[in-house]
């Protein structure tokens, strides 16, 4: 099997469904950073230790809820051969959401932002929370010109919380204390 189709020699490529659009479209750049944070989970998984572990089976599974979600970004609604796949009847959201809850519990309570950082799991972890921001926008700008899964949308800014939340778990875990951003106001209650 050849991994090269030398439709990208001109600047495009080929969505699902066989639809051929430029490589800076904005569908390509959504789906694009979804498959870059999934690499970069990949990494953050390769840089937990004894204390993070813990983390490992939680971020493999979203890994795989990215593929699904980067695959409906992929797609065309109008595609009669393709429907999405990535679904929220399963209850990731709920359960990104109670994941959120148990390490926002677990850690000390702040009313100031931190600055992102601490251990290198932690690290790690606020990158892809960075990340996932950059690829919620580009959803965003993708769903105003096309109709998208919506449960991408939900499920992508909820994961944003979550990599927060962890973040700041992996630091506890390795007792490391999150550094407050000097000038900040209280804005968290």
């Amino acid at each position: 099997m050849k991994i090269y189709t030398r439709t990208g020699d001109k600047g495009q490529t080929r969505i699902i469904g066989k639809t051929i659009v430029n490589k800076n479209d904005i569908r390509v750049e959504a789906y694009g950073t979804i498959d870059e944070l999934n690499s970069w989970l990949g990494m953050t998984i390769s840089l937990l230790n004894d204390q993070t572990k813990c983390l490992q089976s939680e971020l493999e599974e979203i890994q795989q809820l990215l593929f699904d979600a980067g695959r409906d970004l992929a797609t065309l609604r109008e595609d009669p051969r393709h429907d999405f796949i990535f679904s929220n009847n399963i209850g990731v959201t709920k359960w990104l959401e109670e994941k959120i809850d148990v390490y926002t519990d677990q850690v000390p309570a702040v009313k100031k932002f931190i600055l992102p950082g601490g251990t290198q799991s932690a690290s790690a972890l606020q990158y892809a929370r960075t990340v996932t921001r950059r690829a919620e926008r580009q959803i965003v700008a993708l769903q105003q010109t096309s109709d998208i899964n919506q449960d991408v949308l939900i499920f992508i800014n909820r994961l944003s919380d979550y990599f927060f939340a962890a973040a700041r778990y992996a630091n506890f875990l390795e007792h490391y204390d999150d550094i407050l951003y000097r000038n900040s106001r209280p804005v968290f209650r």
